[in-house]
């Protein structure tokens, strides 16, 4: 082997490379799937315990609205900064990194006695998931065993893990002892467990130079996948907006809106919203992705819809009908967004791009939430969900549309006959 040509085969490959150490390609892909949906465990699993929280320190909902929007500003600034760094270091080194971050995260939550505490532990955890969060995306796309399913895994994962995240913490926090405790335990555990297995992942990203450079905040989105990527942003604001509402305020809802005080119910909230997103991602996988984001974000204007009449008339069954609905909303909203843009970007330009989806998807995650809590004092918790909910709703139709229109002329596009060149041998013989 020549070699210039062994030093740009990824440095798994080499010869005299611990290649032998590495897991299999199909191994590691699923290794990463994992490894996001703990990620995302450890995102929603505080949001049963907030209100725990808010009991024993006695602060506000604008408080408790800032404790959760903090983690979303943190991982937005790891995003503009650290997003692409895989693409110049490898995936592995970046990955390791994040979980022992996140480890820290854990342990500040163990703890955590009182709002400051709980402030540090979710900035930590907040970088850490943004520091992820492209390695992790890019990495899916690089190892995946099937074309798409690295978009599936995406886009599942997520919604997954809010969910189980959820409904684990509301059950330990209802009838396990150490509420505030048990559950940090567990994922501490769980990322030094998956720190250590990553160390093994394969990687097919040649270092290269540029790393510090890289660092410049920054979302950068490739000239090809601009049009797709401007017509899935109010897809993407939309479903997180609406994640970003039961994440923050669910179990404040469930508490003070349904009258409903057991913290099991406050996190199967979340998991009506997000498990419905994750069984639907999985149903319209092989579907355009146009037209999943089309339906998906009807569905989630219908959901929310729903949603405000249950708070309107206190109907806890429509509350949770409605709810499952807009959970199939926002998981094949997202994944269809989420396809739509996946495949226009190379690898040396993918986890760039997946962070600049992050970007807008936490900018919609965390902005709204904010804003809602620092409304709640005066307007009220029912007032200030039902205004939320019809932002998400014409946000919603918003995408529905501009995804028809994208569709259309794609189609459009793809009816105009191809115009053929008279061949040369012909028309000399014809003369």
């Amino acid at each position: 082997m020549e070699l210039s040509e062994e030093l740009t085969m990824p440095p798994d490959d080499r010869a005299g490379s611990p290649a032998a150490l590495r897991l299999p390609h199909r191994a590691g892909f699923w290794l990463l799937g994992a490894t996001l949906l703990t990620f995302t465990v450890a995102a929603s699993a505080p949001s049963p315990l907030y209100v725990v929280y808010q009991h024993r320190w006695g602060f506000s909902v604008t408080t408790l609205t800032l404790v959760f929007a903090v983690y979303a500003l943190a991982l937005l600034i790891a995003l503009l900064t650290v997003g692409g760094l895989s693409d110049f270091l490898g995936r592995r080194p970046v990955l390791i990194g994040a979980l022992l971050a996140e480890t820290t995260a854990m342990v500040l939550f163990l703890t955590a006695g009182d709002v400051g505490t709980l402030l540090a532990a979710r900035t930590v955890q907040g970088l850490a998931t943004g520091a992820a969060t492209g390695a992790i995306s890019a990495g899916l796309v690089d190892l995946q065993p099937g074309a798409r399913l690295g978009s599936l895994v995406n886009s599942v994962a997520p919604t997954l893990g809010l969910a189980a995240g959820a409904l684990g913490a509301g059950a330990l926090v209802q009838y396990a002892p150490g509420p505030t405790t048990l559950v940090f335990v567990l994922l501490t555990a769980a990322f030094l467990a998956l720190a250590a297995v990553v160390a093994f992942l394969p990687d097919l990203v040649v270092p290269r130079p540029g790393a510090l450079a890289s660092l410049r905040p920054r979302a950068a989105v490739p000239v090809t996948a601009r049009a797709a990527f401007l017509a899935a942003a109010p897809c993407l604001v939309a479903t997180w907006a609406m994640g970003g509402l039961y994440l923050s305020l669910g179990g404040s809802l469930t508490a003070g809106v349904l009258h409903i005080g057991d913290h099991l119910v406050g996190g199967l909230v979340v998991t009506t919203l997000t498990g419905a997103g994750a069984v639907t991602s999985v149903l319209v996988r092989d579907r355009a992705p146009h037209r999943v984001m089309v339906a998906g974000s009807v569905a989630l204007a219908a959901g929310t819809g729903g949603t405000l009449l249950a708070l309107g008339t206190a109907s806890t069954p429509l509350f949770f009908t409605a709810t499952a609905v807009a959970g199939c909303g926002f998981g094949g909203a997202f994944l269809g967004a989420f396809r739509s843009v996946a495949a226009l970007a190379g690898p040396d330009r993918r986890a760039e791009l997946f962070a600049a989806v992050y970007v807008v998807s936490y900018l919609g995650f965390s902005v709204p939430a904010v804003v809602a809590g620092a409304a709640v004092p005066s307007f009220g918790l029912r007032a200030t969900a039902t205004a939320y909910g019809v932002v998400v709703i014409a946000l919603a139709l918003t995408a529905a549309v501009s995804g028809a229109l994208r569709a259309r002329a794609a189609r459009s596009v793809a009816a105009v006959p191809v115009p053929v060149a008279p061949c040369p041998v012909s028309d000399r013989a014809a003369g």
